[in-house]
């Protein structure tokens, strides 16, 4: 979902093969290697198998240089600032999301105890977020790109439980991006699973 939102955001447009996980098609098997998505080939065969590496593929060929260098500053100090909340994200949140969406396949602890270890992380973005609009200040950032959308999964385990919650500025910030129309419209649009022969999909559509 993240390369998703990135790519509209960025108006970098790529062919769009929808995959059920359930039923991958044979030709993203034949790839080799992993077979998760999202994945993206460029035109040179270059193989992007992480969202990250989408996104950062993106903001190297972003038209508005400008928006391109807002979320991803030129200044080395921000861009570490922006790494160290995606790699905290990406190596200790995601862990324990995991874990909580899925309690019953860890039965070895509680989902009360996995959703606390992911609340860890939702302290740190609440303190965070106290006095600036988004996680690197008043503009937004890959950060937050890269981040809302497992914060927003945290949230759909127990809807009642973070509503409840104390983290009135997370709650802020994540309804920033999922009430926007690019994130409803654009981004959660519904596509066809892809098959072979099937017409191209352009995402985002021109």
């Amino acid at each position: 979902m993240r390369s998703r939102y990135a790519l509209a955001e960025l108006d970098v447009s790529v062919y769009l093969r929808e995959v059920v996980l359930k039923s991958k098609p044979p030709e993203l098997l034949l790839l080799g290697g992993r077979s998760t998505v999202p994945q993206l080939i460029d035109l040179d065969g270059t193989r992007y198998p992480e969202s990250l590496d989408i996104i950062f593929w993106a903001l190297a060929r972003a038209g508005d240089k400008q928006k391109a260098d807002e979320l991803w500053p030129a200044d080395s100090q921000k861009r570490h600032r922006i790494m160290s909340w995606v790699t905290y994200n990406d190596h200790f949140f995601k862990y324990w999301l995991d874990r909580y969406k899925y309690a019953d396949r860890h039965p070895e602890l509680s989902e009360d105890y996995y959703r606390g270890r992911g609340a860890v992380f939702l302290s740190r973005l609440e303190k965070r977020l106290e006095n600036r609009a988004f996680i690197a200040g008043e503009t937004r950032s890959l950060a937050d790109i890269a981040i809302f959308p497992f914060i927003r999964q945290f949230a759909a385990v127990n809807p009642k439980w973070f509503d409840l919650s104390e983290y009135t500025n997370v709650k802020r910030w994540l309804a920033y991006f999922v009430n926007s129309d690019r994130f409803s419209s654009v981004v959660m649009a519904k596509h066809p699973a892809w098959h072979a022969g099937q017409e191209n999909t352009l995402y985002p559509a021109s």
